[in-house]
């Protein structure tokens, strides 16, 4: 048994395709229309066989309401691995990207976590 897919609610998919393909650098692999929505994946370019994210429309009232609520308190609904993530949040930053948490140290890894414009904060780590 493998992970083949995990999603992140969001209130646009055109939007958050936008976000995680041309801001955070991820690359569109399935978009497929079903319905009003589309199953619209993503995955990592340096995966691109791996684990994929769907963007998945918040079409169901409760995931709206366990959104706002992890993110009221300050939790990332996803977190992303990167190799650098002071060069990560200097890039993101200089895209106009709005961190909640600036990089910092945390026992054996560091972690930031920015808001994805589509109703989360994701959580980026290094380990160190």
């Amino acid at each position: 048994m493998k992970l083949y897919v995990t999603s992140v609610p969001v209130d646009n998919q055109d939007k958050a395709l936008d976000f995680y393909t041309r801001i955070l650098g991820f690359i569109k692999k399935t978009d497929i229309p079903v319905g009003e929505y589309k199953w619209l994946t993503v995955v990592s370019k340096e995966q691109q066989s791996g684990v994929e994210l769907l963007l998945e429309p918040m079409g169901f009232e409760p995931t709206r309401a366990y959104q706002q609520s992890l993110k009221e308190a300050g939790i990332p609904w996803a977190s992303f691995q990167v190799g650098d993530i002071d060069a990560e949040y200097t890039r993101l930053v200089e895209l106009g990207v709005e961190f909640a948490m600036a990089p910092k140290q945390v026992d054996t890894v560091k972690i930031a976590m920015l808001d994805d414009t589509c109703g989360n904060f994701i959580q980026l780590m290094q380990t160190l």
